[in-house]
């Protein structure tokens, strides 16, 4: 058999909900990351709690993109179809390319399984029109004979499935299974038996593709081109955004605090601090989204780095805590993970729609600074220099990422935290001992100065009501609220965010493409693409959506045309209309709850092109 080798290759999984699809791609993608690979990754599972076994609705899927280089999507079609049933084969055939190889558990396929698969034939391989390559094996039978002598009952035998398919895999693509095992040995640390249970099936798998040629035509190897020297490790976004948040704590000498309701998708950042309090981490899973967010404004009364997380429908319920930090100017970082709705709409699937709600979605006029992070790695910095921000300046900051980057994945080099630049509060000063005034501010950045309770000499009030704009004594005079909202609204215009980027044929593009967040890496392709093949594109992609960076008019208005891409219906099109004059943009809209796909970019910024 030949070993032919790729630049890279996108496998998806995809099984029940309890076939440990999820498992199986993080492992797979842990694996490649240590081998020097770069990974993304698109976790995409329902929202049921456990859908009907063998059902349509109840598939779960996990696309992981392989590459010798950087990659910057988990790619629109797969090499690689892994179909532990027939409803998987059903829902997911349609994103492998005409050149995949499929894999299937033929004990998955009996005439109830077509069934529920509503199937109107036994041949699924010829009523779906499937002239790939396919890699048909008895997996469950394999397993329970693999697995006879374990002393394992029969479900729990079956739960091993997801391993054969991923030793399978690796057999596929040539992977150290060394790197697999110990792996599974840390996660299962308390259950070694289930861990050398897994690794025996994961040989099976292995040796199955090895002893049979599997029907594959080729093994593959992928490369590693060389990188930044460091140390890297596969990272989730919602784990990258949690040890952001740590490090900013770390740096400004504080303790962070998490005031948090679980919700879909954000809960993983709680599980994740809630593991550290060695290192000063506080986490309080409170009753609801309310007191999420008023513990945390509390805990910022207190001195503490506070953040709360949530979703967008906790964004709605939070909202009059929020203000209660705007008005208040206290220290809150608001972590919104978005996700599908309206209402409860698409827990699991990933959507762009909040943006309007975290710029105006409060009571009043209350300006807060806005954040998107543009992939799972960037959410470390993202959420450092949210919290930097917030410290500061002394202001509440949306973050948001989504359902996409936070579940999504990629190889991260670990930071060298010196070189990220310094948290200093406006902290009060001893001249201020004895006669400190709230809302006395720095000339030079509109912030007030911050002092801690508890300290001698530096006794204050703050609440709700709106406040004297020096002493803090609460008023009701009509000028020194304008006055306030004023400060307020200038304290967030000054802020210093990086300038505007342009990628890509900057100088002479005949079409620039703008976005925000998430998108970065669809959109980038989607550049790359065009330019391949002849035609000038540039992406200025934005990161700091309020303040917009200054030379944000500058750029827009220097191309003939520009398309601005985004998973809403023209959200982030009508901020930059209200705010840069005579600005009229080309839209680009989906809300699918699944990520642009890059051949779909293309297609769309070529007619645009063409016009």
């Amino acid at each position: 058999m030949m070993v032919q080798e790729l630049e890279d290759v996108v496998i998806r999984f995809s099984g029940d909900s309890g076939d440990g699809m999820q498992l199986a791609g993080n492992i797979f993608s842990t694996a490649s990351a240590t081998v020097g690979n770069d990974i993304s990754t698109f976790p995409d599972y329902p929202a049921d709690i456990r859908a009907p076994q063998g059902s349509l609705n109840g598939v779960s899927g996990f696309q992981v993109h392989v590459g010798a280089g950087k990659v910057f999507t988990p790619g629109d079609l797969c090499d690689v179809l892994v179909a532990m049933n027939a409803a998987a084969l059903k829902t997911q055939y349609k994103f492998a390319k005409s050149t995949a190889c499929i894999i299937i558990d033929t004990d998955s396929f009996q005439a109830s399984d077509l069934q529920k698969a509503a199937f109107a034939t036994d041949n699924p391989i010829e009523e779906l029109g499937i002239k790939q390559d396919v890699i048909a094996a008895p997996i469950s039978q394999m397993v329970k004979a693999c697995l006879a002598d374990s002393g394992m009952d029969n479900k729990a035998i079956l739960k091993c499935r997801n391993m054969f398919a991923l030793g399978l895999t690796c057999w596929l693509f040539s992977r150290d299974l060394s790197v697999v095992e110990n792996f599974l040995r840390e996660k299962f640390a308390r259950k070694p038996d289930i861990a050398e249970a897994n690794i025996k099936v994961i040989h099976a798998g292995y040796d199955y593709g090895h002893n049979t040629h599997a029907s594959a035509a080729h093994t593959y190897i992928i490369g590693s081109k060389p990188k930044l020297p460091g140390t890297y490790m596969d990272i989730m976004g919602n784990k990258a955004t949690a040890y952001g948040f740590i490090a900013a704590a770390e740096k400004a000498g504080l303790k962070l605090y998490l005031g948090s309701y679980p919700i879909t998708p954000a809960t993983d950042v709680l599980h994740e601090l809630s593991k550290h309090k060695s290192l000063g981490v506080i986490t309080v899973q409170c009753e609801d989204e309310i007191a999420g967010c008023a513990t945390s404004v509390g805990a910022a009364f207190a001195g503490a780095l506070a953040v709360t997380t949530t979703s967008g429908p906790g964004i709605c319920l939070k909202s009059e805590a929020m203000n209660l930090a705007v008005i208040t100017e206290l220290p809150l970082v608001v972590l919104d993970v978005q996700r599908g709705g309206p209402s409860t709409g698409l827990p699991t699937k990933s959507e762009q729609a909040d943006l309007l709600q975290a710029l105006f979605g409060r009571n009043g006029e209350s300006p807060m600074p806005v954040i998107a992070a543009t992939s799972p790695t960037n959410c470390f910095d993202a959420a450092y220099m949210a919290c930097k921000i917030a410290l500061e300046h002394l202001t509440p900051v949306v973050l948001l990422t989504d359902g996409f980057v936070a579940n999504g994945s990629g190889a991260w080099r670990l930071p060298d935290l010196n070189s990220y630049p310094d948290i200093r509060p406006p902290y009060a000063t001893p001249e201020m001992k004895d006669n400190y005034m709230p809302y006395l501010r720095n000339p030079d950045n509109n912030v007030r100065y911050w002092a801690i309770p508890g300290q001698e000499g530096y006794t204050h009030i703050l609440g709700g009501l709106e406040k004297d704009n020096k002493t803090g004594i609460i008023s009701t005079d009509p000028d020194n609220h304008d006055l306030m909202c004023r400060l307020r609204a200038d304290k967030i215009a000054r802020i210093a965010v990086p300038d505007l980027q342009v990628e890509g044929c900057a100088d002479d593009a005949d079409l620039l493409i703008v976005g925000f967040g998430g998108t970065y890496g669809h959109l980038y392709s989607a550049m790359s693409e065009l330019n391949k093949a002849g035609r000038k594109t540039a992406l200025a992609h934005f990161s700091y959506i309020n303040p917009l960076p200054k030379n944000s008019a500058e750029v827009l208005k220097r191309y003939k045309k520009v398309v601005v891409a985004e998973q809403n219906l023209g959200q982030f099109a009508g901020y930059l209309r209200m705010k840069i004059d005579n600005f009229a943009p080309y839209q680009y809209n989906e809300v699918k709850g699944q990520p642009f796909a890059v051949s779909e970019l293309v297609a769309a910024f070529t007619d645009i092109l063409n016009q």
